[in-house]
């Protein structure tokens, strides 16, 4: 069986988008516009890469219901390897959030329950089934249940992890991930801030300080200011392009992707020259992404 260079693992589920009409406080009951699509950070990352061309696997929990058939056939045809999804009695997991006029989240709930009660199951191909031992990229979002993010050195050993906190108040869950040594992660400045607890003027501290707490690299977004992306050896800012923002939700998953995929495609991707590259490629992504109307 041929092994996908890059398996997504964590969330792969249904997002119910509601975009206000004009900006809300609680209580309020607007006009809006409400749609369903496929979400999930592990699922978005490897749609983006596929069309990056990275032919990515996918593993998550998807139900074994009409919801999940469907979300299966749409991803295997936009060329996401779903063969070792772990299709599960509980319904398909789902995601409801609220934009703002201009894209800003105004809240959210993730109802990812048969992410959460599949435990260390969701990893069971890499671990011991068809991909085991599995080295080769791993992109893991921080839906997965604490306990499984803590052992992800000793449940992967020989994978190169890149991490995503999926929002930030998953955040904390990827501190230990981190220390135990040499997984990339990829952040906002308040993410990097809840994990490193310590507050940053910038996303260059940011991103120098999860470097040294024990990151390979770590790419640090800040909003419409500039973001970061380090390692050992050098510390890369550039300031994203100035647009208007249509929708936010998914572009941290973008810049992921973008960024990974032209890390993977340099000869050389820790210089300085392709690091500058790699984060003007990824900033560019996520502002065609979020002035992107949604359908």
């Amino acid at each position: 069986m041929s092994l996908p260079p890059v398996l997504c693992i964590g969330a792969a589920l249904w997002d119910v988008l509601a975009a206000a009409s004009r900006s809300m406080k609680i209580g309020d009951d607007i006009p809006g516009t409400i749609i369903r699509r496929p979400g999930g950070v592990a699922l978005n990352v490897a749609v983006a890469l596929a069309a990056h061309g990275v032919p990515p696997g996918l593993l998550a929990t998807i139900g074994a219901d009409t919801d999940g058939d469907t979300l299966v056939a749409l991803l295997e045809a936009q060329g996401v390897d779903c063969r070792h999804v772990l299709r599960t009695a509980a319904p398909t997991d789902s995601y409801l959030v609220i934009e703002s006029p201009g894209g800003d989240i105004f809240g959210a709930i993730a109802d990812c329950a048969g992410l959460e009660q599949a435990d260390t199951a969701v990893l069971a191909p890499a671990i011991s089934g068809a991909l085991a031992p599995f080295s080769g990229e791993a992109v893991v979002d921080g839906n997965l249940p604490d306990s499984v993010l803590a052992r992800l050195h000793d449940l992967l050993p020989q994978a190169r992890l890149s991490l995503v906190p999926a929002s930030p108040g998953k955040a904390a869950r990827l501190r230990e991930p981190i220390k135990h040594g040499h997984a990339a992660i990829y952040v906002n400045r308040f993410e990097a801030e809840i994990i490193c607890e310590s507050a940053f003027a910038d996303s260059a501290s940011a991103a120098c300080a999860l470097v040294e707490m024990g990151a390979r690299f770590a790419l640090v977004t800040n909003s419409a200011a500039p973001a970061s992306l380090a390692n050992a050896a050098h510390c890369i800012s550039r300031t994203p392009p100035r647009v208007n923002s249509i929708s936010t939700t998914g572009a941290g998953d973008v810049v992921l992707a973008a960024h990974f995929a032209a890390r993977l495609a340099s000869p050389d991707p820790d210089s300085e020259a392709a690091m500058t590259a790699q984060l003007t490629a990824a900033l560019d992504a996520a502002a065609a992404h979020i002035t992107k109307a949604t359908t």
